[in-house]
């Protein structure tokens, strides 16, 4: 049976806190309608999502299978790579002003646009890289309005270990965590060459000794979407599966 094709609508957003409108992609599942509530999926680097991730096709395809509930995806492209690090970097200029943004601006205009659930639970950041650094950010700044997070080789560095060692009540927070087990020399956006996997490492142990419900894998790779791409299907299993 052919696999029906959902709808990716563009999206408009103009922001106060980071001055800026935000073109936005909206994955709405085939047979969409406003009669039914949905769990919605925030991802950052969201055109690298649609486009590398192939996300809206696994989406399809999962549901297609009855694996998944119906979801809507929002991805939240960046300007250029000066742009993302001011945005998604923890001592990035915009750093603090993205995370408002999500919290503040973005989820009550969702919530207003489509039939969402409206609760923490039904709400998951998702991001790779940097990307996945600021989702865990802002699930741990905002512990109410985010309740899951998908994170895909985050750069972790000790202002996101201790952030995590602060968050008022672990068990909120529904994390997927993946690395790659050759991600120990990566080049980083600024020039540098940095070890991902053992920060990776001790973030995981922060994740189990605070009481965090976490699933960790290190699969078999390096830090891009030629992996990364691989192990997507898994974590929209992990966090969506219909039960």
């Amino acid at each position: 049976m052919e696999v029906e094709r959902s709808t990716i609508k563009d999206l408009a957003f103009e922001s106060h806190e980071l001055g800026e409108t935000l073109n936005m992609w909206v994955y709405l599942p085939p047979h969409y309608s406003e009669l039914y509530k949905y769990s919605l999926c925030i991802t950052q680097d969201g055109k690298d999502y649609f486009q590398l991730g192939r996300v809206a096709r696994f989406a399809d395809e999962l549901l297609h299978d009855q694996k998944i509930e119906n979801l809507i995806i929002v991805g939240i492209p960046y300007a250029n790579i000066k742009d993302r690090r001011r945005k998604y970097h923890p001592d990035g200029e915009q750093n603090a002003a993205y995370i408002r943004f999500l919290a503040h601006e973005l989820v009550p205009f969702l919530d207003q646009t489509f039939p969402t659930y409206q609760v923490g639970a039904g709400r998951t950041l998702m991001g790779d890289s940097l990307a996945a650094t600021v989702s865990l950010m802002a699930a741990v700044q905002y512990p109410h309005t985010f309740g899951k997070v998908i994170l895909q080789s985050p750069l972790v560095n000790g202002k996101v270990l201790e952030a995590v060692r602060r968050h008022p009540d672990p068990q909120l927070l529904q994390v997927y965590h993946i690395v790659g087990s050759k991600e120990t020399e990566v080049k980083t956006t600024d020039g540098r060459v940095q070890d991902f996997i053992t920060p990776n490492r001790m973030l995981h142990e922060i994740f189990l000794e605070k009481g965090f419900p976490v699933h960790y894998e290190e699969f078999d790779g390096g830090h891009s979407w030629k992996y990364w791409q691989k192990e997507l299907k898994k974590a929209l299993l992990y966090h969506f599966k219909n039960n």
